[in-house]
C-alpha cells in the first residue's frame, strides 16, 4: 500500500487504481501515488499531534458507518448548519448507511455530550471522480435527518469568504482521530496538530507536490506532523485575524508516509466551494 506504483501506460494506470480503490482504499495520480484519510478499520488519529481539550473544536464531527449492526468511524467532517454536514466526497461515495456523531471527544466511551443522527441525504460534487484524485472537488454534504442541537459542544464551523487563500504559514489546525503515524497506534481521543499552510507555488513545485495539487486545494503541514488515515473529510481550521475558519477538508497524503518530508497534508480549498455548498443548502 506504501510503495511507489509506477505505470508506462495510462490504461495500466487506470487498472491498477481499480485494484487499489476495491483493496485497500488507496489512490494515486499519474505522477505519483496518494492516499486518502479515511478509515474503515480502526479509530486512529493524526500524526505527532497532541490530544486537543475537550470541544475546543466543537465544529467537529465523527462520520460512522453501519457495518454488522455496530457503527464504526471512518472519518471526519464540519457541522456548517445545524442539519449540514461538510466532508471529502471520497468519504461517502459508496452505497452505505451513516450516521454522525456530533460532541464527541473520546470515541471509545460516552462524554455525555454526544448527538448521534442520522444521515439523510448524501450531495457529492458533480465533477468528484473516484479514479482521479488529483482532478480535485473531493467534497460533499450530508443532509442529516435532523437538526443538531447547539450549544457548549456543538457549534457551526465558520467559513471562509469565496474564493479567499491563505498566505505561506498562515497559521492553520487539522483535527480528527486519525493515525498517530503510517501504520501506527489506534487512539480515540481526539486530536489536534499544527500545520501552517504552504502556499501553492511551493506546494505545486516539482520538489513538492508538482501537478498532483491544484490551485483549489490547500496544502499545510510538509515535515512531521500531517494527517493520516481517519482524518479524511475533517477540517483544517485556520486562524485569520484572530478567529478560526474551516478553509480545509483534508483529502489525502503521499503513500510513501503520512508526513513524509515536502509533501504536506492536502485539503479541498472551502473557499473555491462556496458557490457550490450555498446552492446545495439553499435547495435542499
Amino acid at each position: 500500500r506504501d510503495r511507489a506504483l509506477h505505470c508506462i501506460r495510462r490504461q495500466q494506470c487506470i487498472q491498477m487504481l481499480r485494484l487499489l480503490l476495491l483493496t485497500t482504499l488507496a489512490v494515486f495520480a499519474w505522477a505519483e501515488e496518494v492516499q486518502y484519510l479515511e478509515d474503515a478499520v480502526g479509530l486512529e488519529r493524526v500524526v505527532n499531534g497532541e490530544n486537543a481539550r475537550p470541544h475546543s473544536w466543537p465544529w467537529q464531527i465523527s462520520l460512522q458507518y453501519l457495518s454488522g449492526g455496530s457503527y464504526y468511524h471512518t472519518c471526519g467532517g464540519t457541522l456548517i448548519r445545524r442539519r449540514w454536514v461538510m466532508t471529502a466526497a471520497h468519504c461517502v461515495d459508496r452505497p452505505m448507511t451513516f450516521r454522525v456523531v456530533l460532541g464527541d471527544h473520546t470515541l471509545y466511551s460516552s462524554d455525555g455530550t454526544e448527538q448521534y443522527i442520522s444521515v439523510h441525504r448524501i450531495f457529492v460534487h458533480p465533477n468528484w471522480n473516484s479514479n482521479s484524485v488529483a482532478g480535485g472537488y473531493d467534497i460533499a454534504l450530508l443532509k442529516l435527518s435532523q437538526d443538531a442541537t447547539l450549544n457548549s459542544y456543538v457549534q457551526l464551523g465558520t467559513l471562509p469568504p469565496s474564493g479567499q487563500v491563505l498566505p505561506n504559514n498562515n497559521p492553520c489546525y487539522i483535527s480528527g482521530w486519525g493515525r498517530t503515524q503510517t501504520g501506527g497506534q489506534l487512539a480515540s481521543v481526539l486530536q489536534q496538530a499544527y500545520l501552517p499552510v504552504v502556499d501553492y507555488r511551493t506546494c505545486s513545485s516539482s520538489s513538492w507536490w508538482g501537478s498532483t495539487v491544484k490551485n483549489t486545494m490547500v496544502c499545510a503541514g510538509g515535515y512531521d506532523k500531517s494527517g493520516c488515515q481517519g482524518d479524511s473529510g475533517g477540517p483544517l481550521n485556520c486562524q485569520v485575524n484572530g478567529n478560526y475558519a474551516v478553509h480545509g477538508v483534508t483529502s489525502f497524503v503521499s503513500s510513501y508516509g503520512c508526513n513524509y518530508y515536502q509533501k504536506p497534508t492536502v485539503f479541498t480549498r472551502v473557499s473555491a466551494y462556496i458557490g457550490w455548498l450555498e446552492d446545495i443548502i439553499a435547495k435542499n
